[in-house]
């Protein structure tokens, strides 16, 4: 049995890229989700990953759903923090839960879900974590100050937790995406999507696979003298 990675939002778009990958690359691969069981179950079916269902914003649920992964499964040598959600808006329009839903699910979820693994595997002597950032937290983007501030805090986690955790073995990185043909992204109006892949030097949207094939590398024996490091994957939209 390979190593234990847990990927939260592992059963749709970027996620589901990446438990598939990891799976094939001989890994045990556990899928979080938070809501969509019809999703999971087909994400199941379809790839022999099981899935669990808590919510990442909560740290008691991260608790109980940790737990029951370790349980079931074993201990987790490999988090991928990819879960996140969007409740796009200006700011003189934003009201406090969209605020707070973003931060929550999109930062909370980082602290939440390492906090329950890091003890782990620092008593292990190893670990890989990869956080998913985005472009957006490195270049902002209008009507998205709650998504590029916990985006941001993403990548400043990241460096942080890296510094804390190179002497026991374990590295700790992020990813940048830029845009990606997942459903969010293909819902986006059209001539907005055009604007936006004009924007991209290499002329396309990228496909969740680019993504899941660096979490591949930064999570390999290959990687361990990366951490603290922010990949970005964008096409050149934004070289930062």
């Amino acid at each position: 049995m390979g190593r234990i990675a847990l990927v939260t939002g592992g059963t749709r778009g970027i996620g589901e890229a990446i438990s598939r990958y990891l799976k094939k690359a001989g890994y045990t691969v556990v899928a979080n989700y938070g809501g969509n069981d019809e999703k999971a179950r087909a994400f199941s079916d379809a790839t022999g990953i099981p899935a669990f269902k808590f919510d990442v914003g909560s740290l008691d649920a991260c608790r109980e759903g940790v737990s029951l992964v370790e349980e079931e499964v074993g201990p987790v040598e490999i988090l991928v923090n990819n879960a996140g959600i969007t409740r796009d808006g200006t700011m003189h329009k934003m009201d406090y839960d969209q605020w707070y839903d973003v931060v929550r699910t999109n930062l909370g979820s980082c602290f939440y879900v390492t906090r329950c693994v890091i003890e782990g595997m620092r008593a292990r002597g190893f670990g890989r974590i990869v956080n998913i950032g985005s472009v957006n937290g490195q270049a902002g983007q209008y009507g998205q100050v709650n998504y590029a501030a916990a985006k941001s805090g993403i990548h400043g986690f990241t460096k942080a937790l890296a510094q804390e955790s190179a002497a026991k073995g374990i590295t700790v990185n992020a990813i940048a995406p830029g845009y990606v043909a997942t459903d969010m992204v293909m819902a986006v109006p059209e001539a907005v999507l055009e604007k936006i892949i004009a924007g991209i030097p290499v002329g396309r949207l990228g496909d969740a696979g680019d993504i899941a094939r660096g979490v591949q590398f930064l999570v390999s024996d290959d990687a361990s003298f990366i951490t603290g490091s922010t990949l970005s994957i964008n096409g050149g939209q934004h070289m930062y």
